[in-house]
């Protein structure tokens, strides 16, 4: 039995897809498939109930999945142990507004893995980020927005799938549309949209442009977007607008005057944690980001 065989198991046992597994491990499918056969193989049992329809954890399965969760966590352990013993180290981490109680969960998470390595946080532009990451001045970065064409954004960088960030719409309480349990796109038409330049942000204008245009419209621009706050607090007293919001901020932000509601047409960015391609997979910090998808009830890419 092999730690890469439990790697394996562990991660199709999770995500209950092979091809989930083989993405969030960086291997190929058939490389997934042939340890989850080489392990079943050793124990004589079926860990899996396989059809073309879907992917289940037998009995046995269910039962030796601890077992081989309390393997690696031993593996990780021991490994943050002797990086601590040879000298203790610096995770340089380049982190995105809008976080909220994820970031938390993730620092967390990583620190009990990783107790002798101290975590530096870098809230720097995207482009800024990723030159730091690529010439070594960060060692990992949150991007959002669409992955580059093949995962390398052409500097070296790898993209690795964490979560699905949700955004919601922000609009004043008062407003009529703010008395139903979710909002159509098309019925903001009329009100004024309040968003950051796009050089800022690219991603997130792009989406909510293509959201809008699918739902028959061009948003009516409003008044430059300032802070969070800023902006918020001008769309609760004023004239009526809108504006959209990362559902981790709205789950933390206490704003009577404004009602946050999610789109019926569900928008949601994708979030990735850039590293440099040839460097070895950042397992515990990885792993920390699945638990804070998991705190924030998002589902990982």
């Amino acid at each position: 039995m092999e730690l890469r065989q439990l790697r394996c198991f562990v991660a199709v046992a999770e995500e209950l897809h092979f091809g989930r597994a083989a993405e969030r491990l960086l291997l190929g499918q058939p490389a997934v498939s042939q340890q989850v056969r080489r392990l079943e193989r050793e124990l004589k049992v079926e860990l899996f109930d396989r059809s073309p329809r879907h992917v289940r954890l037998t009995a046995a399965g269910q039962r030796f999945l601890p077992a081989a969760r309390d393997v690696l966590a031993a593996e990780d352990a021991a490994r943050a142990l002797a990086a601590g013993l040879a000298a203790p180290g610096v995770l340089r981490l380049g982190t995105v507004t809008g976080l909220g109680e994820r970031l938390e969960v993730i620092l967390d998470a990583y620190e009990r893995g990783a107790p002798g390595v101290r975590v530096e946080l870098h809230a720097v532009p995207v482009r800024e980020r990723l030159a730091r990451l690529a010439d070594g001045r960060l060692d990992a970065a949150f991007v959002r927005g669409a992955a580059p064409e093949g995962a390398d954004g052409g500097g070296g960088l790898r993209f690795l799938p964490v979560w699905q960030e949700e955004l919601v719409i922000a609009l004043p309480a008062r407003h009529a549309l703010a008395e139903r349990a979710e909002v159509d796109l098309a019925d903001l038409a009329a009100l004024p949209l309040r968003m950051t330049e796009r050089r800022n942000h690219p991603a997130l204008v792009d989406l909510v442009a293509a959201a809008c245009a699918r739902a028959g419209f061009t948003p009516v621009a409003g008044p430059p977007h300032g802070t969070l706050q800023d902006t918020l607090a001008s769309i609760g007293t004023g004239e009526p607008m809108w504006t959209v919001v990362y559902g981790a901020n709205a789950r933390m932000t206490n704003a009577r005057r404004i009602a946050f509601r999610p789109c019926r047409t569900p928008l949601a960015l994708a979030t990735w944690l850039a590293v440099r391609r040839g460097a070895p997979p950042p397992r515990l910090l990885l792993q920390a980001c699945r638990r804070g998808a998991a705190a924030a009830g998002d589902h990982d890419s």
